[in-house]
């Protein structure tokens, strides 16, 4: 026993030098969702009723997720190259943008309900795989990134594109029941054909409750600020030219007369 004892003190000096190590060098974290999804992250901050999951070292890459769709967290053995890093973080941001729009225009497809599928799908992580095999950005399954002509799932731009163009053959199918097009998209369409609408999967329900709640909270806050707008409009028109307003009026009542 007493042979030991360098050892075992040898064993907590070195576990106490790595506790101590920078933050830089440790790994990433991933968030495990309760979906099955994860989102790797640098760090975090609990805001209200979410969680901010950083993505990159600075402050301006973040994802907002509902901390109740959190189960847990855990690091990251499978870090990519440091070298692999910079050059993709500065434009992945206005290339996925892009990339929604024009699969947007593409499908006719109003791109805030592509990101708000994407959100619930994989929570904007393009390398984001589920334990039943989905992957990418919108999650494709083998088999339909296959049917779909998908060779590379977690290209964004292949990914977004093949997604789309699922969600809008769903859609179709459904007469743009967008309902029962989300609930095919997560739990497939012979289970909508089967319970005649969304499965009484505690999953698909909060899957289509997430997206619909997303879209319409998007859709509200563009009403409000055109309305907004439009009220304010004509107050900055008046105060910027009264008596021209006024002498248009005149004018009109003049050529009346």
């Amino acid at each position: 026993m007493s042979g030991m004892q360098p050892i075992r003190i040898a064993i907590v000096v070195c576990a106490i030098f790595l506790a101590l190590l920078p933050c830089s060098a440790a790994a990433a974290d991933m968030a495990l969702l309760r979906n099955g999804f994860t989102i790797r992250h640098e760090r975090r901050q609990v805001l209200g009723a979410n969680t901010r999951l950083f993505t990159a070292g600075g402050d301006s890459s973040y994802i907002d997720v509902p901390t109740a769709d959190i189960e847990g967290f855990e690091k990251d053995l499978s870090l990519p190259k440091p070298a692999e890093v910079p050059p993709a973080k500065p434009t992945f941001a206005p290339d996925l943008k892009q990339v929604v729009n024009s699969a947007g225009a593409t499908y006719r497809l109003d791109p805030d309900l592509i990101n708000s599928v994407i959100l619930a799908e994989s929570g904007f992580n393009s390398r984001a795989v589920s334990p039943k095999g989905a992957q990418g950005l919108m999650q494709l399954m083998p088999a339909t990134a296959g049917t779909l002509g998908v060779t590379n799932p977690l290209d964004p731009q292949a990914n977004v594109d093949g997604g789309t163009r699922y969600l809008r053959q769903l859609l179709e199918r459904y007469n743009f029941d967008l309902i029962k097009a989300l609930a095919a998209y997560n739990a497939g369409p012979l289970r909508v054909q089967q319970y005649r609408g969304v499965p009484p999967y505690r999953e698909t329900q909060a899957y289509v409750a997430k997206i619909v709640h997303d879209y319409n909270r998007k859709k509200i806050a563009q009403e409000k600020a055109a309305a907004a707008a439009k009220k304010n409009h004509p107050r900055k028109v008046a105060a910027a030219n009264p008596a021209g307003a006024k002498a248009q009026l005149n004018t009109g009542n003049q050529q009346h007369d």
